[in-house]
């Protein structure tokens, strides 16, 4: 079989025109002669000299001549013909090509004569081209420029993934930085390191080993690498700047913390990487802030745990509800001392289980009724005050006061025998006298209180216990209402 070579300059004009990317050839040569016509009159910083009047970057363009162009790159701009593309190279090169081609004048400018670049072309109906473009003057026109061989690669689906994941990244940042919530980025993977040590070593009951070494639930908190941090978070704990938070951590995470992340490791060591629980942080300027934190290891980093995201939630409102409800439900409003139904509970719990023996005192504020009648309820209830006063002041735990009805008052006192309940009565009637003086003066009542008290030891009852005592208020009553006839 013969085989008859064509000539050479056939074989490279069918690799120009047939290449699957673009190609142009080009002629630089007057855009040389520009750049030397500029370097005689004083210009040495090109992108300066172009940054002072674009009509001079319109000048180079101008003085790039297209000498040919391939079939890959009349398909790719939809032109139909050569003649049809270079007259419509103004729908080509336009407004976002700016930037990139003071880049590339800057590079032929300093003697670069084979670079790259990426910049923005447009079809002749009007489509975007996102192009990798690379510029290479050829071998033996280095003097003259008047032949450049510019190769275009069409990157329009990558770049347009870019943009896609940028925006995607764009809109988690804004979700994570806006956030109402305070939002953690943590790696946890030092944590891990350190507790699978731990299993290496044989260890099974992790509940028992960090009761016995506590300092391993320390450096494990000390191992935790913050990440990041919105915005929620600095304002919850009172930070102007991410640097300053992370300056300060050990400020917010001390104290009960301790116990809470010992529970935390806990559950790590049971393999819960989703954990919820309430803890408590203080912030920047020492206030304590309560928190409902939601943990969890995503689950692309189920095996080094070195992305974990933490929320916190401010409960502190509504912890401080809780307590004033709760507190409500135990506490006279009025006297500030416990009401009625805590202390018929204490009373039972003290019945079933002491702590023997248990003193009672039964206390009747004298003289209310009247007060009230004379002086309106305002009067009465001012005494009511004094009485709760008086009763706090008097009475340390593990004995506490409480109101018991409309002017009925009791003290219960563990642990009390009688004559640390006649104490407790001495120790009363010294601060009401102390009272009465406070409150001398001619719209002031005389607070009087009638005291009667009784004690059970083990094994005793304590209802009859309660008897006595009333008996004896009501015979104390009685004599100071006969000091008054």
């Amino acid at each position: 079989m013969n085989v008859t070579a064509a000539p050479p300059s056939t074989d490279l004009e069918s690799m120009f025109d047939l290449a699957p990317v673009s190609l142009w050839l080009e002629d630089y040569s007057e855009l040389k002669q520009l750049f030397d016509q500029w370097r005689e009159e004083g210009v040495t910083d090109l992108a300066a000299y172009l940054d002072g009047d674009m009509e001079r970057v319109r000048q180079c363009m101008a003085r790039l001549k297209v000498l040919q162009v391939n079939q890959h790159t009349l398909a790719l701009f939809a032109a139909e013909s050569q003649a049809v593309l270079l007259a419509g190279l103004g729908t080509v090169f336009r407004d976002d090509m700016g930037m990139s081609v003071k880049y590339e004048l800057s590079q032929l400018w300093q003697g670069q004569l084979s670079f790259s670049n990426e910049t923005v072309n447009y079809t002749l109906d009007g489509r975007r081209l996102d192009v990798q473009v690379r510029v290479r003057v050829l071998p033996g026109h280095e003097s003259t420029w008047d032949r450049v061989l510019v190769s275009l690669e069409d990157v329009s689906e990558r770049k347009a993934a870019d943009r896609e994941r940028a925006e995607s990244e764009r809109y988690a940042r804004g979700l994570f930085d806006n956030s109402p919530v305070s939002l953690w980025v943590e790696d946890f993977s030092a944590v891990k390191r350190l507790l699978d040590e731990v299993r290496r070593r044989g260890i099974t009951d992790f509940a028992t080993f960090i009761k016995v070494h506590s300092e391993f639930v320390t450096r494990c908190m000390q191992e935790i690498r913050v990440i990041d941090v919105n915005q929620e978070t600095l304002k919850m704990f009172g930070a102007a700047s991410k640097p300053e938070l992370l300056r300060n951590i050990q400020k917010v995470f001390r104290d009960e913390m301790h116990d809470s992340f010992a529970e935390q490791l806990q559950d790590l060591w049971n393999q819960k990487t989703f954990q919820q629980r309430e803890v408590v942080n203080y912030t920047l300027g020492g206030e304590l802030v309560n928190i409902h934190m939601q943990f969890t290891v995503l689950e692309e980093h189920l095996a080094t745990w070195d992305l974990v995201l933490v929320s916190l939630v401010d409960i502190t409102a509504r912890k401080k509800a809780e307590a004033y409800l709760e507190y409500l439900g135990k506490h006279d409003v009025l006297t500030q001392l416990c009401n009625r139904t805590f202390y018929t509970e204490e009373l039972n719990r003290l019945a079933r289980k002491g702590p023997w023996p248990v003193s009672v005192l039964s206390i009747d504020l004298n003289g209310l009724k009247r007060v009230n009648d004379d002086d309106g309820h305002a009067a009465g209830d001012a005494l009511l005050r004094r009485a709760g006063e008086v009763l706090s002041k008097a009475v340390d735990a593990p004995g506490w006061p409480a109101r018991v009805g409309g002017d009925e008052f009791a003290v219960l006192l563990p642990t009390t025998d009688e004559r640390g309940a006649e104490a407790m009565r001495d120790r009363i009637l010294s601060l009401l006298e102390l009272n009465n003086q406070f409150y001398a003066g001619p719209s002031g009542h005389n607070l009087s209180l009638s005291i009667g008290l009784a004690t059970c030891g083990a094994g005793g009852s304590l209802d009859e216990a309660l008897l006595h005592a009333d008996r004896s208020m009501y015979d104390d009553k009685a004599r100071h209402y006969a000091t008054l006839r």
